[in-house]
This record gives C-alpha cells, structure tokens and sequence, in this order.
C-alpha cells in the first residue's frame, strides 16, 4: 500500500564524522549492511536494497550504486579520498534512509531502516533533506545548534509518531475491510455498514483504501435497501409500503452519500504517476460509478425517488466517459432514458433512448420506452401533438405484437409490458391513428 514517505535521517548526521586518514592510493573501499527494525522490534537484513551515492562535499557528483545481497550487505570496491558522501537506501517494504559523511575506507557500516512505504527518493530530496538537517563536526554545540538540533530531533519525533498513527490506522482499516467483506457475503448489511464505516473512520483519506471501503459500504446500503423495497413492493396496505420505501430510499442515500466521498477522496488525491497506481484509482473509480448508477436506477425504477434526475444524470455521464466497453456505455444510456421516463421527464428521456437507437437501431424495448415518451409528451399539450402520439404508435407497434405478459416478469416489466399495449390500443382507437414504418437511423454507428 502506498504512503506519504517520511524521511528519517540516519544518527550520524548529529554525530562527528568518521576521520580517515590520507594515503597516497587513489581511494578505498567502503561496506556495511542494511537491516529492518520490524514492529515488534527485532532486526532482520534487508535483502534487494538499492544503496546509492552522492557526493555531498560539493553540490554535484555520484558513484555507481550497489544492491545489497541476501545477507543485507553492500560492498563498493572505491570511493576516492578526500571527498564525502551520503548513501541513500531505499527498497521495496522500507522507508528510505540517508547515511551521510561517508568516505573512503569506512567499514562495517550499520544502517538501520524502518518498514514503510518502498519510497525511492531522489537526488534532489536527498541533497535538500542533507542541508535542512543539523551538521555537527565535533566539540561543543552552540546555542544557535542547540535550538536547531532540538528542532531537528523535535521534527523527527513528530514524523515517526505520524507515522504510528498510518500504520496503526491501516490495521484497524485492513481488518475492518475484511470483517465488512465477510458480513457482505453473508447478507449482515448491517454490520458489514458498520465495519466499512469504522475502516473509513480510521483511514479517511487515504485513496489507495478508503475509496474501496467507501464502495463496500455503498454496496451494503443498497443491498439493505432494496430488501426494504421489496418488502414494501409486496405489501397491499399504503402505509406499510410507503414505510418500507422510505427506508429503502434512506439507505439509497446513505449509499450515494459514500460514493460522493469516494469520489471526492479520489479527486483530491495528487495524480497518480505510477502505472499500476493509475490502474487501480481508474478501477475502483469505474466499480464506484457503476454500484452508484444502480442505486439511481434502483430509486427511480421501484417508485422510491424521482428526485434525484440531475444527480442521476451526470453519474452516468461520469460512468460512460469511463466505461471501455460500448455495450455497457449503450447500456447505461437506456437505464438514463428509464429513469428520466419514469420520472416524467420526456424530453432527456426521449433524447436518450434515440441516441441508443443510432447504435442499436432493432431494440425493440428502447423503441417500445421510446414510443411511450413520446405519447406521454404528446398528451401533455392541448390539443395533443398528433405527430409525437404517431411517432410514438410506430416505435411501440412492434414490441405490442410480439411480448406477452409473464406471471413470471418482475412487477415493473408486467406493468411496463402492459402499459405498451394499453397505449397501442388508445392511439389506435382513440386517436384513430395506424402505425408506419419506423424511420432507418441515420449516420451509421456512433462512437460510445
């Protein structure tokens, strides 16, 4: 999981530093190990770790870096007399750490490293964390280095504390994700809420988790309240069912709340540079936007809210600039008609489900939901618009013809079923209309 690093900057900045004496040979070699303080305190070797090296008694210059072997240790065959260098440690599972004042000869080198985030620095943070730091030859301190070391030392604590907390956070945050995961599979919406909720409180914004226990939580509230709604959907008494549906649309909500701080978090995080990071914040950023534009469709299609269209709509829109795959774009396209439909919005309606017939020109759902706007926005005026019901009786004819009502079709695709024929037979009879063919879309497919 990645992290804010922290710097640590080894003891030996605070320290004298190590003397060699001259010689007439060009340099010398230099060796040591790298070790891990673990958690529980104990120290192992840090296998794989790149050790670096740059000059840093001018403002420029670096020798060839070394890898430590199984054992911990590096070897560099010879850095030149008379020159200091820093070593920059840095690897996979581990903080980076700077060892200053190194020069040639020096052996048995001890550098002491903390689990972290596998942060690499670079030159640039090395030299600048090197020259905000307290540089101590030897004898007594002044006041002036007192009062910065103090400081110094003062920084530190409040890093390695910071850094305590992220960890401590991301364990109760791991364990609650995997507790709220298990409740989920289970069917326990109401801990599996509570244990999303309790990861989130520990890790609030940290966008490589929290937008995943966001989702989960999301997830739950929309599980829990469809289970409300059908309970609602199935029960004759008014109260009862508005009762259920008020529950259900209050966990919608809940739901939609954590997908906003989902998304916020993602938004507000710096840009990603790393590839795999930007394949996973995309990833999670397409499961959130897709479990969002369910709940929508879920509040609108049951009858639960119809007030929520604008935030519906632009869900969508975020959903099919995200989506890669254009049967899913054109799919999200026809639940954004559904719910403008549903909601009396004819007009986003009907321009949604035209926009799917450019694709899909042989839908015959879309064209039966489309015919349906179209009347519904044609009666909507006195007198009525003769062109829209005609309009309309042309895309419906064929889906009335060829479906039949199933005892087996959920209670809004009966009603839905129903409500195609009823109205086929009002234009026909009522308005003395017949229907014609369908006009061929136009301009071939368009890209979704």
């Amino acid at each position: 999981m990645f992290r804010k690093f922290f710097v640590l900057v080894s003891a030996a900045l605070v320290l004298a530093f190590v003397a060699v004496d001259n010689a007439s040979a060009q340099g010398a070699g230099v060796r040591g190990e790298v070790k891990i303080k673990k958690a529980d305190g104990t120290l192992v070797p840090a296998p794989d770790v790149l050790v670096e090296v740059f000059r840093t008694d001018t403002t420029k210059g670096t020798l060839p870096s070394a890898t430590t072997n199984k054992k911990g240790q590096f070897t560099f065959v010879q850095f030149p007399y008379a020159q200091t260098f820093a070593l920059a440690v840095s690897g996979a599972g581990i903080n980076p750490m700077i060892e200053p004042g190194v020069k040639a000869g020096r052996e048995n080198i001890v550098i002491t490293v903390s689990e972290g985030d596998g942060h690499k620095l670079t030159e640039a943070e090395v030299r600048q964390t090197l020259a905000s730091a307290v540089n101590v030859q030897s004898g007594e301190l002044t006041a002036a280095q007192k009062k910065e070391q103090e400081e110094f030392e003062k920084k530190n604590a409040e890093i390695t504390a910071k850094n305590k907390k992220i960890q401590e956070g991301d364990a109760v945050a791991g364990k609650a994700n995997v507790d709220g995961v298990a409740a989920l599979k289970a069917k326990d919406y109401a801990t599996a809420i509570a244990k999303f909720g309790e990861g989130v409180a520990a890790v609030p914004d940290f966008v490589g988790s929290t937008p995943v226990m966001l989702n989960g939580k999301m997830v739950a509230h929309r599980a829990r309240g469809y289970e409300f709604y059908r309970e609602g959907v199935t029960n004759s008494d008014f109260a009862v069912r508005k009762a259920k549906y008020d529950e259900a649309n209050k966990d919608y909500d809940e739901g939609l709340a954590a997908f906003a701080q989902a998304m916020a978090v993602i938004k507000g995080a710096p840009a990603a540079t790393d590839p795999n990071d930007q394949k996973q914040r995309a990833g999670i950023t397409l499961e959130l936007l897709t479990n969002a534009v369910e709940v929508h469709r879920l509040k609108a299609i049951g009858g639960v809210d119809f007030s929520k269209t604008a935030d519906a709509a632009t869900v969508i829109d975020e959903y099919i600039a995200a989506e890669p795959d254009p049967a899913k774009k054109t799919s999200a396209k026809v639940t954004l008609g559904d719910i403008m439909r549903v909601s009396g919005e004819f007009e986003k309606a009907i321009a949604a489900y035209k926009s799917v017939l450019e694709v899909a020109p042989d839908n015959n759902e879309v064209m039966a939901s489309l015919g349906l706007s179209l009347v519904a926005l044609g009666t909507s005026v006195e007198p009525a618009n003769k062109e829209q019901l005609q309009e309309g009786l042309n895309y419906m004819q064929k889906y009335a013809d060829t479906v039949s009502i199933l005892p087996t079709d959920p209670k809004h695709v009966q009603e839905f079923k129903q409500s195609v024929k009823d109205t086929v037979e009002y234009l026909k009879t009522e308005q003395k209309l017949k229907p014609q063919a369908t006009p061929k879309a136009t301009g071939g497919k368009r890209k979704t």
